[in-house]
């Protein structure tokens, strides 16, 4: 029977719009239990959440066995890190792998092969067809998604083998990850689950699963590099796949540059920012904090230990020591692929025979060739290069009995391989670009624990490390190396091999100190403890999605935090007689992404006529100068304004402006103003605005990433040479703001409260309307009485509303300027409710009852 997974969404032009095929009959449990004995008089703890890890692949091995069940012998693959994270989980966590059966098994597809496997192994598998499965992988996966991820633009395919965009090929991405997504829904408790979802090949899986289940706790762990954001703003679907990591709330890297590249990305293509709050990093989006967490993978050390330990691997290391008796022997094992740098890595060694004639016919370089992942013309031009060096450089330096290059191609096993390690004095990664790579880690583990050469013999070592892996930044006491620079890696090889041992003991322990604290279980408890941090507030939130296809996301906010309808707010104003309105007008009557700033002839009508009703007072509450407002709001008559957020107001048109009463002295510009100039003229795309009480310093039109470092340099500067002076120097929306202390949107609302106050007619009805975190301060100061000097009438109805819905505190929020237009509107059209008269009634006794 198929799979509820195995549909084809190829030929669907968007992923989301596509009807379901109808499901089976068949359903897997969402929660899985095992039977226990349990105590009649003490209650069992309770059981951790399920841990549901998802992966490209199930950690598992299948071997072909016509008398096994299903054709194969399964067993658990406990080399991935999938399976080896496992170590690091609470030991009573329930654990559900999901991911697609090894290739050899792929054919055996059917439900009671996943009830086999979810009973024997705890793993579900994902039922792709071959030939969607081939587009996936070999397709967008490995020759378009994972070249570009390692910095390779697909310019010339057919030499480096990578693949040109295709929008076909991102559709069987996208169908493969929804199939995920099915598999995934069949079993998952979203209220108690934690997901955690591994590598680039699932970069969409966070985005259909947040729309089946907005309140998922999701992890997301990227096992490769994450360009910059220069490269990876060359993907066409760019916004999607970055919207996909911000759907999971737990984004994890290798590395802090991978992490950095991935902020840029946000900041650049979706305009958001990060903030960095006790050693925490977290992005604001839609109302949900995504957080970025930086920590590399470890190894598996009981696993490893095991290997190390066995007797298997202690024959090959006397096998090996013996073979090469007499030499200095160097080890690299590698993956064949474009990245690895193997061919570079045989040139630094012909360089260092070429310049070191002492070391011809006693320097040795073991390289271990991983069998391919993928398959086309790179592999093999790969393949073709290392043999066609190899052989030249042995066939211009071999003497009988010495090859100076070794080359074992094919599959190796663990044992062996570990016996390399154990007897190499040194280990050579020349790769130009990988995520991580954890050969120096397990090399460093071998030469420490092997026993076969003596309790002290191995127990040094010396690592040559591209500056470009994922493991450098960890790994201090290796030579670091630019592998483009040949001679360079030569001579590391060079100091290596001719560094003292006590120099290489203090580098080995350190090295080895390192990779057993942080081995695999400690970044697996790590990355499950800040899971479960990100998602605490899940619950204490409502959760609803917008945007259709990839472009959707969830928008999480407080209980109490509302849509503001016009239905809702037209009843009060309609029975109040004392109303105040408050305007912010960038971001709230005037989109931000105007270039013509003047308001409109529709925005100067609703005015119009909400400052008609003699009930109404109509503010504008603005950061922008008074001259630029008064031109603007000349046609309305009844209008006030408050200027320079408060610093100037005048209640009409034709009444007299009024400041703030602070002392007059902006003998501060003097020295603000240089200053801002100096980093006007040193950031382009910025300039300053001049105001008769403040000055900002706009950078929306410079570069992101450099705008918001010279903002922050520029308010560290401000506050230094203007500590003395009666200012704030605040940070906004893309600006930095120097304003006279005691100046704000709070103060000047509080200021016109106090004046209506008095008169003896207090507000029974006040609206206030704004966008960005000055207006923040207009809603405190009405919406938290305690916090103001001024105190309303406690039958006061208040509507405070955000333009947008995002955390504020405001209660209440409307998408954009174009729903608080028809809110106004709403409001100016509603006719005042008047009393009714009284009823007389009429009786007529006239004919019968």
């Amino acid at each position: 029977m198929p799979s509820l997974s195995c549909h084809n969404l190829l030929d669907l032009a968007a992923a989301d719009e596509v009807p379901l095929p109808s499901p089976t009959p068949h359903r897997l449990p969402r929660v899985m239990t095992v039977a226990s004995p349990a105590s009649p008089t003490s209650p069992s703890p309770p059981t951790p959440p399920r841990r549901v890890i998802v992966s490209h692949r199930l950690p598992l091995r299948a071997s072909p066995d016509p008398a096994a069940p299903f054709g194969f012998n399964f067993s658990v693959d406990s080399g991935t890190v999938a399976y080896q994270l496992r170590s690091g989980l609470p030991a009573n966590a329930p654990v559900l792998h999901i991911g697609t059966l090894p290739a050899a098994a792929a054919e055996a597809a059917s439900d009671e092969l996943s009830n086999y496997l979810l009973a024997n192994f705890s793993c579900l598998p994902v039922y792709l067809p071959t030939d969607l499965h081939h587009r996936f992988y070999h397709g967008f996966c490995k020759h378009y998604l994972w070249p570009l991820l390692h910095y390779l633009l697909p310019l010339t395919p057919s030499s480096l083998g990578g693949l040109p965009f295709q929008r076909t090929l991102y559709h069987s991405f996208l169908s493969a990850n929804r199939a995920f997504a099915d598999r995934l829904t069949e079993v998952l408790s979203p209220d108690e689950d934690l997901v955690w979802i591994h590598d680039y090949h699932l970069l969409a899986l966070p985005t259909f699963l947040r729309k089946r289940f907005p309140r998922a706790k999701v992890g997301f762990f990227l096992h490769s590099p994450f360009p910059s954001s220069e490269i990876f703003r060359t993907i066409p679907v760019r916004d999607d796949l970055v919207r996909a990591l911000l759907n999971a709330d737990l984004v994890g890297f290798h590395t802090f540059d991978y992490a950095r590249h991935f902020l840029s990305a946000c900041s650049r293509l979706l305009g958001l920012d990060y903030q960095s709050k006790r050693g925490y990093i977290g992005i604001e989006y839609y109302g949900r904090t995504v957080t970025v967490k930086i920590l590399p993978v470890g190894i598996d050390m009981g696993q490893l230990r095991s290997v190390v330990s066995a007797p298997e691997t202690e024959d090959a290391v006397r096998r090996v020591t013996e073979a090469y008796k007499g030499r200095r022997l160097m080890v690299g094992v590698d993956d064949v692929d474009l990245f690895k740098g193997i061919g570079l890595k045989f040139l630094a060694m012909e360089q260092l025979l070429v310049e070191h004639r002492e070391l011809r016919g006693r320097a040795v370089l073991v390289q271990i060739a991983n069998p391919a992942r993928s398959e086309g013309r790179d592999v093999q031009g790969v393949q073709d290069e290392a043999r066609a060096i190899s052989a030249r450089v042995n066939a211009r330096f071999g003497t009988p009995g010495y090859t100076p290059i070794v080359l074992i191609d094919g599959p190796v096993t663990p044992q062996e391989k570990a016996a390399y390690y154990a007897a190499a004095e040194c280990c050579v990664l020349s790769a130009v670009r990988d995520g991580l790579n954890r050969i120096p880690y397990i090399y460093t583990v071998c030469r420490q624990e092997s026993t076969a050469l003596g309790d002290e013999a191995p127990k040094r070592s010396v690592i040559v490390l591209s500056e470009f892996v994922g493991c450098s930044p960890s790994l201090s006491g290796a030579i670091r190396v630019n592998p483009w620079s040949v001679e360079s890696v030569a001579e590391a090889m060079n100091a290596a091999l001719r560094m003292p041992e006590a120099e290489q003991r203090l580098r080995h322990e350190k090295h080895y100190k390192y990779v057993s604290t942080h081995d695999v279980a400690y970044w697996a408890r790590s990355f499950d403890s800040d899971l479960q941090r990100a998602c605490k507030d899940h619950f204490s939130r409502r959760h609803w999605g917008i945007g259709f296809g990839m472009s959707f996301k969830v928008v999480a906010l407080g209980p109490n935090f509302r849509r503001l309808s016009v239905e809702h707010i037209v009843p009060s104003y309609r029975r109040t007689e004392n109303r105040l309105i408050l305007l912010d007008y960038d971001g709230t009557v005037m989109p931000e992404n105007s270039i013509d700033r003047t308001p409109s002839s529709e925005v100067i009508s609703v005015l119009n006529r909400l400052c008609e009703d003699p009930k109404n007072r109509v503010f504008i509450v603005s950061g922008r100068g008074k001259d630029e407002l008064n031109r603007w709001f000349a046609p309305c008559e009844k209008l006030g304004i408050a200027a320079e957020h408060g610093y100037f107001t005048r209640w009409s048109r034709d009444a007299p402006w009024e400041t703030s009463g602070l002392a007059a002295d902006f003998d501060w510009k003097k020295t603000a103003g240089p200053v801002m100039q100096l980093y006007t003229e040193a950031t382009d795309g910025s300039y300053i605005e001049h105001k008769e009480s403040a000055i900002v310093w706009h950078h929306h039109e410079a570069d992101p990433d450099f705008g918001s470092c010279q903002a922050k340099e520029l308010l560290d500067h401000l506050e230094n040479v203007l500590a003395n002076e009666p200012v704030v120097v605040k940070r906004g929306q893309h600006i930095v703001e120097v304003n006279p202390q005691g100046i704000s949107k709070g103060v000047v609302v509080e200021s016109l409260l106090s004046s209506i106050v008095k008169t003896g007619k207090p507000p029974d009805f006040v609206l206030c309307i704004g966008d960005d975190r000055s207006d923040e301060d207009m809603f405190e100061s009405i919406v938290c009485p305690s916090n103001s000097s001024v105190k309303l009438p406690a039958s006061s109805e208040v509507f405070a509303c955000t333009v947008g819905k995002k955390p504020s505190m405001a209660k209440y929020y409307l998408d954009d300027t174009v729903d608080v237009i028809k809110m106004l509107d709403g409001l100016a059209s509603a006719p005042t409710q008047r009393p009714r008269p009284a009823v007389q009634l009429r009786v007529s006794f006239e004919g019968s009852l």
